[in-house]
């Protein structure tokens, strides 16, 4: 049986060299009706970058998925950016100094996508692995470029990081704090249920939807969003959770907890992060 609610994953990647259009099917069919769809990393579709503008084909090919989605009848709403990861791609080749710069720039195009409505939030973050204090300090400052962005656009900021307890979401608040941009904006994006540490701090999780996290993060209150980090990777099918993911454990959680907590999750808290209409 499908829900009759909006149903929205908040983070996922939808790749025409993968399963492409087939996973959005798949989340389709098991009755998911809106897509928060985030950029690959450059990388990953074969493009190496050595200057800001490498970043246009990433962008453009994410907004051209976007629509086809919209196609077959599931809402799409891109968000772009850069992933923090590129930092250490890009030093590989280039100077610390010169991959700042360069990413700094590519958020900067990403934030004009959403001036141009053609995207509704920017990507950025920290390194998720071990790094030198440098590219630390240099991932950091770069993350703080994007909540000024992301406050000049009035947009959502969605973070790719380390594994966060609640020190590191301290550490993330108070860096978007400096910057002035509405801190309902800055979502943790593959956030464990500490949805009452986030509510406290401002943050907006992002819960990824593994066995018995909305469980837990539902005795915190619905101030979270779900997601799957679906990578659509050719070499890596189904990871990082399938596309059917959200669908089903939200069939099966209603059971439960009733459609009312869901409605919150689904439909009210992507619309107050990202400014957008979820309409069934």
């Amino acid at each position: 049986m499908l829900a009759k609610i909006p149903i929205t994953d908040n983070h996922m990647h939808i790749d025409p060299r993968a399963r492409g259009l087939e996973a959005v099917k798949d989340f389709k069919n098991s009755g998911g009706t809106h897509i928060i769809l985030v950029t690959k990393p450059s990388w990953s579709l074969g493009v190496i970058v050595k200057k800001p503008e490498d970043y246009l084909m990433v962008f453009d090919e994410t907004v051209e998925i976007a629509s086809k989605i919209k196609e077959i009848g599931v809402g799409a709403f891109p968000v772009l950016g850069v992933h923090p990861a590129e930092i250490s791609k890009l030093t590989e080749y280039m100077e610390l100094q010169e991959a700042m710069e360069i990413m700094k720039k590519g958020l900067e195009i990403a934030s004009e996508y959403v001036g141009k409505g053609l995207a509704v939030g920017i990507k950025s973050g920290r390194p998720h692995y071990p790094v030198a204090a440098e590219v630390w300090a240099a991932s950091n400052e770069i993350m703080e470029y994007a909540f000024s962005l992301g406050k000049e656009q009035d947009c959502a900021v969605q973070l790719h990081t380390e594994s966060v307890g609640e020190p590191e979401l301290q550490d993330i608040a108070e860096r978007a704090r400096r910057t002035g941009i509405k801190m309902h904006r800055v979502v943790k994006h593959y956030s464990p249920p500490l949805v009452r540490v986030c509510e406290e701090l401002g943050l907006f999780p992002g819960v990824i939807c593994v066995k018995g996290a909305i469980e837990q993060a539902l005795e915190e209150g619905t101030r979270f969003m779900m997601e799957t980090d679906y990578i659509d990777d050719p070499d890596r099918p189904g990871a990082v959770l399938g596309p059917k993911t959200i669908p089903k454990r939200t069939v099966k959680l209603m059971e439960i907890y009733g459609e009312e907590p869901f409605w919150t999750i689904h439909k009210d808290n992507p619309e107050k992060v990202y400014d957008i209409e979820i309409e069934l």
